[in-house]
C-alpha cells in the first residue's frame, strides 16, 4: 500500500550549475503531474513524465527542476564592450535632450551589471542523461517516503477493521431477539389496551411474522462479511487499491445503511451509528491511498 502524500530531492553538478529536482504530491483522483523546468528543455518533459509514471499512479504530482549557478557563475565577468556601447547610448540621448551628463559610480554599477555576460545554459543532449538519473534519485526518495505513509495508514485500516468487525457481531448477536422482543412489547400493548387477544391467534402471528421479515438482516451481514473479507485482500495487494477500496467501503455503507433502516432496535442502532462513524474516519482514510 502506497500513500498518495510524498516528497523526494535530488541535486547533482551539471556544466557548472547545480541541478536541483523535487518531487511532492499530494491526494488526486487520478493521476495529475505539473513539471517546472527551464523553457530551454521543455522538450524533456515527456521523459520527466514516463519516469514520474513508474512511480505514481494517482495523485496531484509536481516535479520542480532548477538550475542554479556555482560561486564562478555568480560572479561571471562583464560584458565591457556592450557596457561601454550602452553608456555612449544614454551619453548621446541626454546630449540629444540638452541634458548635462556626468556618469556617476552607481550609474556605471547599473549599466555594467546589466550587460554581464551570463553563463551559457547546458543543451538537452548535455542535460538529458543527467536530469533522468538526478530524477530517479529524487523519484525513489519520493516512492520510499509513499511507502512509508503507506505502512503507517495500513496499521489504522487493521485496527478500524477490527472495530468494524466488532460492532457487525454486536448486531449478528442482537439480531435473533428482536422479533422475540417484539412479540412482548405486542403483547404488552394488546394488554393495555383491554384487548382479548390471545399471542398465539393468527393475526397476532401474522403481525409479528410480517415484523420479523421486514427486521430479517441476515442478507445484510452475508455481504457485510464478504465485503470486509475482499477490503482486507485488497489491503494485503500490491499496486493502486485506492479506487476499488472505495468501491467497497460505498458498499459497506451501503449495507449498515440498510441495516439501520431495518433495525428497529435500540441496542442495533447504537451499532449502526458507531460503524457509520468508523466507516466515516476510513473513507477519509482511504482518500490518500493510492
Amino acid at each position: 500500500m502506497k500513500s498518495m502524500t510524498g516528497y523526494g530531492r535530488a541535486t547533482a553538478e551539471l556544466a557548472g550549475f547545480t541541478l536541483t529536482v523535487q518531487v511532492n504530491s499530494v491526494n488526486r483522483k487520478t493521476l495529475d503531474l505539473t513539471v517546472k523546468m527551464p523553457e530551454e528543455w521543455d522538450s524533456l518533459e515527456a521523459l520527466v513524465g514516463e519516469l514520474v509514471r513508474k512511480h505514481a499512479a494517482r495523485g496531484k504530482v509536481h516535479v520542480d527542476i532548477e538550475l542554479t549557478g556555482d560561486k564562478s557563475s555568480k560572479t561571471a565577468t562583464w560584458d565591457e564592450a556592450a557596457a561601454s556601447e550602452a553608456l555612449d547610448r544614454v551619453a548621446a540621448f541626454a546630449a540629444k535632450m540638452g541634458l548635462p551628463f556626468q556618469p556617476t559610480p552607481e550609474l556605471l554599477w547599473q549599466v555594467a551589471n546589466s550587460q554581464r555576460r551570463e553563463s551559457e545554459m547546458p543543451n538537452v543532449e548535455v542535460a538529458s542523461p543527467i536530469l533522468s538519473a538526478t530524477l530517479a534519485t529524487a523519484l525513489r526518495s519520493f516512492a520510499a517516503m509513499r511507502a512509508k505513509e503507506g505502512e503507517a495508514l495500513m496499521v489504522d485500516f487493521i485496527k478500524r477493521s477490527e472495530l468494524l468487525h466488532r460492532q457487525v457481531e454486536v448486531v449478528v448477536a442482537r439480531a435473533p431477539q428482536v422479533p422475540a422482543n417484539y412479540r412482548e412489547q405486542l403483547s404488552k400493548r394488546l394488554r393495555d389496551a383491554g384487548l382479548e387477544l390471545d399471542v398465539n391467534d393468527d393475526r397476532v402471528l401474522r403481525e409479528i411474522a410480517l415484523f420479523a421479515d421486514r427486521c430479517d438482516v441476515t442478507e445484510e451481514i452475508t455481504r457485510l462479511r464478504s465485503h470486509f473479507e475482499q477490503f482486507a485482500s485488497l489491503l494485503k495487494s500490491d499496486g493502486e487499491i485506492g479506487r476499488k477500496a472505495e468501491f467497497l467501503l460505498q458498499e459497506i455503507g451501503r449495507e449498515v445503511n440498510t441495516i439501520g433502516s431495518k433495525a428497529n432496535d435500540l441496542t442495533i442502532a447504537r451499532a449502526v451509528i458507531e460503524l457509520k462513524n468508523e466507516l466515516e474516519r476510513v473513507r477519509e482514510q482511504i482518500a490518500n491511498v493510492e
